[in-house]
């Protein structure tokens, strides 16, 4: 429970204070630990359990292989792999084959990752496609891309997320006739963009915000706490990832459009009205841009405070310049 809610030390305590621990809460160490970035904590703990005979089962793989995915570890992840069949005669299941091929595509091993699901001893299930079509995403990889969104379409042909993720690999390519194409298919379709939102609690109330939100009573002061720190970023090295701005638009604007994304006003809004000795909890429905995620680096260094952001992926734990995914997400 307390991993789930973004606390991963008390959820330790906890653990470490059990007279005695099952599976069940071996697992919940190994998957929250993935979950929060911490890869080499959650595979410490797995390497514990083995040390003590603890047998374990194909949800504690599920854990250990997010782990390694979400930390680029191939030659675990490939090692663990093969032990489930080998060593525990346990059958990986659609979630494993997912992390690996996350792992692989991630990496920019997208032939390999190609070549995994083609052995897939089961039809690939539209997870596994979708873990394709993100690393074909991160690699910019259009035809690739193309064609692991045309399975996950067959599948769930009113999925908008790989719309989304379509048109951004078009975007990133400057293929704006594509990324056109694809918009007037899901208007077709009566398909809309799910909006990115971003939410903090304060005294007993959640407070939301969307891209370019305007309408919170402190938007003045949120735009003034943004532009400082706009300023004091630059000052410390914070150049802005323009990529990060999927729209055919100057450049200029698409510098101001990154001070205005949604994770970015929840956090001046924490950092105003939130009590400096708390740490900060913010929660995303999408995963964070790379752009906020470096600017965001640079404004817990700048604070001294500790920001955790839940993105639809993962937790990242920023303090004093450093996230607990050490950049790789």
């Amino acid at each position: 429970m307390y991993a789930k809610c973004g606390n991963v030390r008390d959820a330790r305590l906890v653990f470490d204070t059990l007279n005695e621990r099952d599976l069940v809460s071996w697992n919940a160490m190994v998957s929250g630990y993935s979950m929060h970035g911490l890869g080499s904590e959650a595979l410490k703990i797995f390497e514990t359990m083995r040390s003590m005979d603890i047998k374990p089962n194909t949800l504690t793989f599920v854990g250990v292989l997010s782990a390694c995915s979400n930390t680029g570890s191939l030659d675990l992840g490939e090692m663990y792999f093969s032990s489930m069949r080998d060593h525990y005669g346990i059958e990986p299941s659609v979630e494993h084959y997912t992390c690996m091929v996350s792992l692989l595509g991630r990496l920019g091993h997208l032939d390999r990752a190609v070549k995994m699901i083609e052995e897939i001893p089961f039809e690939p299930s539209i997870m596994i496609w979708r873990a394709l079509l993100g690393a074909c995403v991160l690699h910019h990889n259009v035809e690739l891309g193309r064609t692991a969104a045309e399975r996950v379409l067959e599948m769930d042909p009113l999925d908008n997320s790989t719309y989304v993720l379509l048109s951004n690999i078009y975007a990133t390519a400057k293929k704006w006739g594509n990324v056109s194409f694809v918009r007037k298919s899901m208007k077709k379709k009566h398909i809309k963009k799910e909006p990115g939102l971003s939410w903090v609690e304060n005294q007993g109330m959640v407070h939301y915000f969307s891209v370019g939100d305007v309408s919170h009573p402190d938007i003045k002061l949120i735009h003034a706490m943004l532009e400082w720190f706009n300023l004091k970023s630059k000052a410390d090295g914070y150049v802005p990832n323009l990529d990060s701005v999927l729209l055919a638009v100057e450049d200029d604007e698409k510098a101001q459009l990154l001070w205005v994304h949604s994770e970015r006003l929840a956090l001046a809004f924490a950092l105003i009205r939130t009590p400096q000795s708390s740490p900060i909890r913010i929660i995303k429905n999408l995963k964070i841009c790379m752009d906020c995620h470096a600017a965001i680096k640079i404004i817990s260094a700048l604070v001294h405070r500790e920001i955790i952001i839940r993105d639809i992926n993962r937790y990242h734990h920023f303090q004093d310049g450093i996230c607990s995914c050490g950049d790789y997400w």
